[in-house]
C-alpha cells in the first residue's frame, strides 16, 4: 500500500508538471496523430497489392500495430520517463542527483521505474487500443472472453519484457553517464509494429531471442486474434519473468559503479 500511495503521488506530481504549459496538450495530441497515421499508412501500403503475406492478412498485422501503439504508450505513460532521468547530460548520473534518490527510504529500482509519469500518453494508449479494436472488427471473427484474458495476460508479460529490455539498457548509463542507451533501442523497436513473421529468418530470430520486440507484439496479437499456440504462452511468459529478473540483478550491479558526487 505504501508504494501505490507513492505511485498515486507520483501521478499527482506529474499532472502538475505537465499541465502547466496549454501548448503541450496539442503538440502531443498532434504527435499521437502522426504516429497513428504514420503506422496504419505502412501497413496499408504493405497490403495495398497483394492479400495476404507469410500468412498474415491485414487486420492481423493491423492488430500487431494496435499492439505495438498500446505497449509504446505504457513505454511513454511511465517507464521511459522515469527512466531517462538517470542518462544523459543533464541526468542524475552525470550531474550527481542520484545522491538525494538513494538516501530515500525507498527501493532505488521502484524510484527510478515509477516516479515520473506522462500523463499525455493516455492518448497513444486510446488510440492504440482503437486499432486493435478496428482490426478485430475487420476480422469478422467474435471475440470471446478467453482470446480477451489470454490478450490481457501476454500484454502484461509483453509489458514486463520491455520493461526489462528499458531498465537494462538504463544500468549501462553507469559505465557511460553521457549516453542514452535506449535510443539505441528505439530504432530496433520500430521493427515490432509489423508481424514476425514477415521478415527473413534470421530476422526473426534476432527479434525472437536476442532483442524480442517481435515476442512483445506479435504473440499478444496472436492470442486476440485466437491463433496463440500453447509454446508460444509459454515462452512469452517464461521470457517476461526470467528477463525482469535478470535485470533487476544486473541494475543492482550497475548501481554499485556509482561514484557519488559527494565522494
Amino acid at each position: 500500500m505504501v508504494y501505490l500511495r507513492l505511485i498515486a503521488q507520483f501521478i499527482r506530481a506529474s499532472i502538475m508538471e505537465e499541465t502547466s504549459y496549454r501548448v503541450n496538450f496539442w503538440i502531443n495530441l498532434l504527435h499521437s496523430l502522426l504516429n497513428l497515421t504514420t503506422g496504419v499508412l505502412g501497413v496499408y501500403i504493405l497490403f495495398a497489392q497483394i492479400e495476404r503475406v507469410n500468412g498474415w492478412g491485414f487486420p492481423a498485422a493491423l492488430a500487431v500495430l494496435g499492439v505495438y501503439l498500446t505497449i509504446q504508450a505504457l513505454r511513454n505513460l511511465f517507464i521511459g520517463p522515469s527512466l531517462d532521468i538517470l542518462a544523459g547530460m543533464d541526468g542524475e548520473v552525470w550531474s550527481g542527483n542520484l545522491d538525494f534518490t538513494l538516501v530515500r527510504p525507498v527501493n532505488i529500482q521502484f524510484l527510478a521505474s515509477f516516479r515520473r509519469w506522462h500523463l499525455f500518453a493516455l492518448f497513444d494508449l486510446i488510440l492504440g487500443l482503437g486499432v486493435l479494436v478496428f482490426a478485430v472488427v475487420r476480422m469478422h471473427e467474435a471475440l470471446t472472453l478467453p482470446n480477451i484474458g489470454l490478450f490481457l495476460l501476454t500484454l502484461v508479460a509483453a509489458t514486463g519484457i520491455l520493461y526489462a529490455i528499458l531498465l537494462a539498457f538504463s544500468a549501462l548509463v553507469f559505465w557511460s553517464p553521457g549516453v542514452m542507451f535506449t535510443w539505441i533501442f528505439d530504432g530496433v523497436f520500430q521493427l515490432g509494429r509489423y508481424p514476425l513473421g514477415l521478415y527473413p529468418g534470421w530476422v526473426r530470430l534476432a527479434l525472437t531471442w536476442i532483442i524480442p520486440v517481435g515476442v512483445i507484439t506479435t504473440i499478444p496479437a496472436q492470442a486476440l486474434s485466437g491463433d496463440l499456440s500453447m509454446n508460444q504462452l509459454a515462452l512469452i511468459l517464461l521470457m517476461s519473468v526470467v528477463l525482469v529478473f535478470c535485470a533487476s540483478l544486473f541494475f543492482k550491479a550497475a548501481l554499485r559503479r556509482y561514484a557519488s558526487a559527494s565522494s
